[in-house]
Order: structure tokens, then C-alpha cells, then sequence
């Protein structure tokens, strides 16, 4: 995220400083949603044996990690603000408290996929509303942003269904099943990418069309490939879709605004 955000800054033209301070708070932001979340799924975590989480392994007690959540996001305030004050409350009101929100309760409801809609939809603003004349971002950047959100959301759940189910998380994809979700997946990723194709003005060129083709082969073999049920790969698809997304936007940069 803290990549991707950072190019969308290069391509709509925040230069060096701003784009510096684009990745800072977006990097602070980041890590307190996701420590956040190691937080209050300490007891699930333990509970399904998670050997990827610190917290789960017994290696750091939730205290630290909560600890940690909190420290990164007094961080990310003044360093969200660094890009203006409209800047600022478009990260801190979309991305940061949308993250801390699925945490601490819309992960477990039907509107699951809405932090992830908001949060990766409101981070083209966060780049534009902190140009030397702050702008609105273009439509379509907010909408594929939105997209990839929440085709993210799906996937990243792909693993750990059954676990979430037994634990008493039922958001949207778990109530989904799996079937669903990797069939919904590729779907969203391949429609963020076909708004990028087609929204920004002028011809998209053979460029475009290229990465347009690789998007949507990674998408399939990603997420809807036999591949086995708790893989990471379509996590991975997701992450390439965006990464090409991005490159397409990088492509029709100053589109955006």
C-alpha cells in the first residue's frame, strides 16, 4: 500500500517532499491498522494456531502489539497533516479510522467490504488534495480504488475462512463461502482495471492493452485456479492486480487530477 500510494503521488506530481511525506504517513497508517488487528484477534489467532502472527506464537504478549497500534497512529496524525489539512482528513478519516472500524467491529458484519471501499477509494484524494492546488481526484480513480478494495477484502480472506467462521467472524465473504469469493474476486480486480482503461480521457494504447491482458490472466490464475484452499497466491494475485493498476495510472498520471 505504502508503494502503490507513493507512485500515485510521483505520477499526479507531488514531487520529492510531498511524495516523501505521502509514504510516511501512509507506512505509519498501515502498520497501526495492522497491529491494531493482530490486537484484537490475539484470543482468534492463538485459538486457530496462527504461526505467521507474533502474538499467536506466544513471541509478543497483545499488550506490545496494541501498544504498538497506538503509537503508530499518534504518529500518522501529524505526519497525515504534512500534506495539508484536507489531505490529512482524507487519509486519517478514509484509510486510517476505515482500518481501525473493520478491526474493531464491521470485519464481523454483512458491510465487511465497506472499510476496505472507503480506505483504498479515498487514497487518490489523499494524493491530489495535497497538490500545490489541491484538487478532487478524477472519478475513476476513486472508483477502481474502491474496486480494488474490496476485491483485496475477498481474497485476503480466501485462507482463513473456516477459521473465521469458527471464531465467529461473519463478514461478507464468510457468509459468501468460499466458491464465491474466488469466483467475486477476480471479477472486482478485473473491473478496477477495466475503469482505469476506460475512464481517462485520450486513446489507451497498446501499453494499456498489455497490461490490461496481464491484470486479467493473473486475476484467473490467482484466484479462481484449483489452488490449494488456505493458499496465499490469490493474496499475491490481488497485490499484482494493484500493482498494475498502478502502473496504469502511472501511465495517464495527470489525468487524475
Amino acid at each position: 500500500m505504502t508503494v502503490c500510494t507513493t507512485a500515485l503521488a510521483v505520477a499526479a506530481g507531488r514531487g520529492p517532499t510531498g511524495s516523501a511525506a505521502v509514504a510516511a504517513a501512509v507506512l505509519a497508517g498501515q502498520l497501526s491498522v495492522g497491529w491494531c488487528n493482530d490486537a484484537v484477534d490475539a484470543q482468534r489467532d492463538t485459538a486457530c494456531a496462527r504461526r505467521d502472527k507474533p502474538v499467536a506464537r506466544g513471541d509478543l504478549p497483545p499488550r506490545a502489539v496494541a501498544v504498538a497500534a497506538g503509537a503508530a497512529l499518534g504518529l500518522c496524525v501529524p505526519l497525515s497533516l504534512l500534506s495539508g489539512a484536507a489531505a490529512g482528513v482524507a487519509h486519517l478519516g478514509g484509510m486510517v479510522v476505515a482500518g481501525w472500524a473493520y478491526n474493531l467491529r464491521l470485519k464481523q458484519t454483512v458491510l465487511s467490504p465497506l472499510p476496505y471501499a472507503v480506505g483504498f477509494g479515498s487514497l487518490p484524494a489523499f494524493v491530489t488534495l495535497g497538490l500545490p492546488s489541491p484538487s478532487w481526484p478524477a472519478w475513476w480513480a476513486v472508483v477502481a480504488g474502491a474496486l480494488l478494495g474490496v476485491g483485496a477484502h475477498m481474497v485476503n480472506v480466501l485462507p482463513d475462512i473456516e477459521d473465521d467462521l469458527t471464531t465467529g467472524v461473519r463478514g461478507l465473504p464468510q457468509r459468501l463461502g468460499r466458491p464465491s469469493c474466488r469466483r467475486l474476486a477476480p471479477l472486482l480486480m478485473l473491473a478496477a482495471v477495466g475503469v482505469l482503461v476506460a475512464g481517462p480521457p485520450g486513446p489507451v494504447g497498446a501499453m494499456g492493452w498489455t497490461l490490461t491482458a496481464a491484470a486479467g490472466t493473473v486475476a484467473v490464475l490467482g484466484t479462481a485456479s484449483s489452488t490449494p484452499d488456505r493458499s496465499r497466491w490469490p493474496f499475491r494475485a490481488a497485490i499484482l492486480v494493484a500493482g498494475v493498476a498502478v502502473a496504469q495510472i502511472l501511465l495517464r498520471g495527470p489525468a487524475m487530477v
